[in-house]
């Protein structure tokens, strides 16, 4: 599979492992259409590749991601006044079609295609994350931080409300009350007080953070199968925001039951019994089983 080339991300694939690099240092990595294109371009291509297993997010210089860029200043979120993105504008006021396509946030038509991945995403958060910088981070599956990070849901402080789909995934990882608090305020806060609410799973020396962010990719790509964590990771996130748990036991049962007859479950009981490694031999492009995605497939509804 071939990435890029790119402009404002770097991306490197090294023995099962992607690193996707924000890579506009002297701009702090601050976010912008490109950045959006470019991940999104990563994220599906992964999806699809299996010598990808794992997929860990940082940033390059002293910052993960500033959040968006402010250069248009005023003007920087009223498309219709940008020159730089006539694509995105829809008209004003009265005339706005509110179903109009143009109007969908960057931030959120990233942090969807994150959704939709079907690889394991770690965030190494490298130093300040605030906006955009730090929503993105909310699709992945497992954020770690530098001692050096900084976070900030700085929306309000703005006169703009929290985008990238993060009024849907922040109260999820971190509760309602939190989420709320740290919204309302906007305020700018350590990593300390991320791993305390949540946000975060662990704080890191800064010259340990892409080593751990590695251990942890590694323990993922040398003990698991493929399949099994690409429907793992789907049931995680649909799963939990359903009404009830029967439908949760519906899904559950089809991977069972689908997973039982598969070539992977046999090896991963036998390496076990065995005391070996296992060696899966299935692959998330060619052997997902016929139910998925179930959320799509009406027959299986």
């Amino acid at each position: 599979m071939t990435y890029g080339p790119y402009e404002q991300i770097a991306v490197h694939v090294n023995d099962g492992i992607l690193t996707l690099t924000l890579n506009r240092p002297e701009k702090l990595n601050a976010f912008t259409a490109k950045m959006m294109r470019e991940m999104m371009d990563v994220f599906t291509k992964a999806n699809t590749d299996d010598e990808v297993r794992v997929i860990i997010m940082t940033g390059a210089g002293r910052a993960f991601c500033a959040g968006a860029d402010l250069s248009q200043g005023a003007k920087t979120f009223d498309y219709n006044k940008r020159a730089d993105t006539p694509e995105r504008a829809a008209g004003e006021g009265e005339a706005i079609n509110w179903s109009d396509e143009r109007i969908r946030d960057g931030g959120g038509r990233l942090t969807l295609t994150m959704f939709e991945c079907l690889k394991p995403i770690i965030c190494a958060v490298n130093g300040p994350a605030v906006g955009v910088g730090v929503t993105m981070q909310l699709a992945a599956d497992i954020r770690i931080a530098s001692e050096q990070a900084r976070f900030g849901f700085v929306f309000t402080r703005r006169g703009i409300v929290p985008e990238a789909c993060s009024s849907w995934f922040l109260p999820r990882i971190v509760g309602i009350s939190q989420a709320l608090e740290w919204c309302y305020t906007g305020r700018v806060f350590d990593a300390e007080e991320a791993l305390r609410g949540r946000l975060i799973s662990a704080i890191h020396k800064h010259d340990q953070l892409m080593p751990q962010a590695h251990r942890l990719a590694c323990e993922i790509r040398d003990n698991t199968a493929p399949v099994a964590v690409a429907l793992t990771r789907q049931m995680m996130w649909r799963l939990s925001a359903l009404d009830h748990p029967m439908e949760a036991h519906r899904i559950d049962s089809r991977g069972i039951y689908s997973r039982g007859q598969s070539a992977d479950v046999k090896e991963g009981v036998m390496s076990f019994l065995e005391k070996r490694p296992a060696k899966f031999p299935q692959t998330v492009s060619q052997d997902m089983p016929p139910y998925f995605p179930w959320w799509q497939d009406r027959k299986f509804g």
